[in-house]
């Protein structure tokens, strides 16, 4: 191949990069920050570096105008999104957590996320090392969850193949450790450590990744962590019920840029199979090759994704090769064939019981009549195996003994935490957090997706088809933390009460939607919708899907080449 480092990108850095560089290994001035009582924000480059530390500072954007009114500066807050490998946390670490959200937030939920963990919202500066010390008295850190680092990594939440479910969460918490930054910041900052210097960061590179980068460990047939959205994958290859080895796919990523055509939503490719032996090393070669050939210029453009589509798969395959020692050999057959969680009960191989809750929008919080929080708590005291956090935004009372059944089912339909009510539609559907807090949103995602399903539901049952459903999600901007673009119906924002509607993504989240109607209000995506339920009731083949429908009629056009004809609508 080529020298590698013709295959770089030249030009003036992005700024970020001399932030990363200038950062003493991700100190930066965070610690006296800590101490300015001046502001309840970071300044400058820290701003951007807590996101290392896995915090992102945010502000209520609903009393944004009236407190600039009040001459005063926007309320900050922190978000922190803690590193869970896998979703999996014990009672008792849900207890601490639990404590801490109602004690020390501004809003007291949990939330659970689409990266399989919790974040915390509304944390003030001068909670910030209680919260971190916290976590860590509990086992649990938040270090690599934002940044241009690999993140929290994502493991199916397989509650029947219990065995192999446990040797894929163990490489899903071996890859997070292997790719965590080497530097002691964290812990100096926060856990009050002793200072250290730092020289070298191995894998992640002095300046750490052009980009973010994001990680799964997925069990066929189950495709709940969505692997076509992420940079890095793991398909788990079983032989009688033992895990051989892995499919690495490599290069997916769903976040674009509003008007960019430079930018696209784009499906992984299957690089092949390895034996399980060698995963860390092509883990790390992957990320060594996409550290040093990613585009550290132009930060749209940073993904791997980008980095494929620039140099060639093949160019990129051979460089991964050559780091890690290995060939990769064939790709071993697998397939999808279910998406989102398994709710209800299911019983594992080993004998233990799984009770899989839908929580909308992945929100824990007492609502009125729905005491979701402290059934949560209650159920906690009680449980005797884990907690598993999915990536759809529910939760996995997992390894119940059948003695203790029926009480943890009572426990849970008392406090709303079981629902029969509860639709197929509704359990399809997703929204990231969006307004009031992100400071990215420009739409409603959260709080508009209830109301949005229940008009939905209407259609379904009005047209005859209320026992099926429709994938449906909502993002606030085009970032992709809601993966609207893997659904059949994806919304993503575009300015206040306005989106593009997107379609035509399919049941297993292997197909790309296309953009249907640009910058359109609620009331007209609603209008669409109705009209299009409409004639898939009536012009559907058998039990077809809805995003295959609208494919196969000609409604829209199947996304094959993202980077050729995603942004192409003729």
């Amino acid at each position: 191949m080529s020298d590698i480092n013709e295959l770089k990108v030249t030009g003036k850095l992005a700024d970020n990069e001399r932030i990363k560089g200038e950062s003493n290994f991700l100190r930066g001035t965070i610690a006296e920050d800590l101490n300015d009582g001046l502001t309840g924000g970071f300044t400058s480059d820290n701003f951007q570096l807590i996101r290392f530390h896995g915090m992102y500072q945010q502000d209520d954007r609903d009393i944004r105008a009236e407190r600039s009114k009040q001459k005063l500066e926007p309320l900050h807050t922190m978000m922190l999104r803690a590193r869970l490998p896998g979703g999996i946390i014990t009672p008792q670490q849900w207890l601490g957590i639990d404590k801490f959200a109602g004690e020390h937030t501004m809003f007291g939920s949990i939330r659970l996320t689409t990266r399989q963990t919790f974040q915390f919202h509304g944390v003030l500066k001068r909670n910030l090392k209680l919260m971190h010390q916290t976590l860590h008295d509990m086992g649990i850190d938040s270090i690599a969850t934002a940044g241009d680092v690999n993140r929290n990594v994502l493991c199916t939440s397989n509650p029947v193949e219990s065995e192999l479910h446990a040797e894929a969460y163990d490489w899903a918490k071996k890859i997070s450790e292997h790719l965590l930054p080497r530097t002691k910041a964290y812990a100096e900052i926060w856990l009050d450590g002793e200072k250290q210097v730092s020289t070298e960061e191995p894998i992640l590179g002095s300046n750490y990744l052009p980009r973010k980068f994001k990680t799964t460990v997925a069990i066929p047939p189950l495709n709940d962590v969505d692997v076509h959205a992420n940079d890095m994958n793991f398909v788990a290859i079983a032989d009688n019920g033992k895990l051989v080895g892995f499919n690495v796919l490599v290069g997916g990523g769903l976040a674009m840029t509003h008007g960019d055509t430079a930018t696209f939503p784009r499906k992984a490719d299957d690089f092949g199979f390895i034996p399980v032996e060698n995963t860390l090393a092509v883990a790390e070669a992957i990320v060594t090759t996409q550290r040093d050939l990613g585009n550290r210029v132009n930060r749209k453009n940073a993904k791997t994704k980008y980095t494929l589509e620039r140099v060639g798969v093949d160019v990129f395959k051979a460089e991964v090769e050559r780091r890690a020692g290995v060939t990769f050999e064939a790709s071993r057959p697998y397939e999808f064939t279910e998406r989102g969680d398994r709710f209800g009960w299911v019983e594992g191989i080993d004998g233990k019981h799984h009770l899989t809750l839908f929580i909308e929008n992945g929100r824990i919080l007492d609502f009125p009549n729905k005491p979701l929080k402290t059934g949560m708590a209650k159920i906690a005291e009680i449980h005797q195996g884990d907690f598993r956090m999915t990536a759809n935004q529910n939760l996995v009372i997992a390894g119940v003994p059948a003695e203790q059944k029926d009480q943890i089912e009572q426990l849970a339909r008392e406090h709303g935490l079981i629902d029969d009510g509860v639709s197929l539609q509704r359990k399809a559907s997703m929204a990231c957090v969006a307004l009031p807090t992100c400071p990215l949103a420009m739409a409603e995602a959260e709080r508009m997706l209830p109301e949005f399903v229940t008009d939905i539901e209407g259609m379904l049952e009005k047209h005859g088809v209320g026992d099926d459903s429709i994938i449906t999600r909502v993002t606030g901007c085009p970032n992709g933390c809601g993966r609207a673009m893997l659904a059949e119906i994806g919304l993503v924002g575009k300015g206040p009460g306005k989106y593009n509607l997107h379609l035509g993504g399919n049941h297993d989240g292997t197909r790309i939607p296309r953009m249907y109607r640009e910058n359109i209000s609620d009331a007209e995506i609603r209008q669409e919708i109705d009209t299009l339920i409409g004639r898939w009731a009536k012009e559907r083949e058998g039990d077809e899907r809805f995003g295959d429908f609208v494919v196969r009629t000609g409604i829209v056009r199947a996304v094959v080449d993202s980077a050729r004809d995603f942004h192409d609508n003729a």
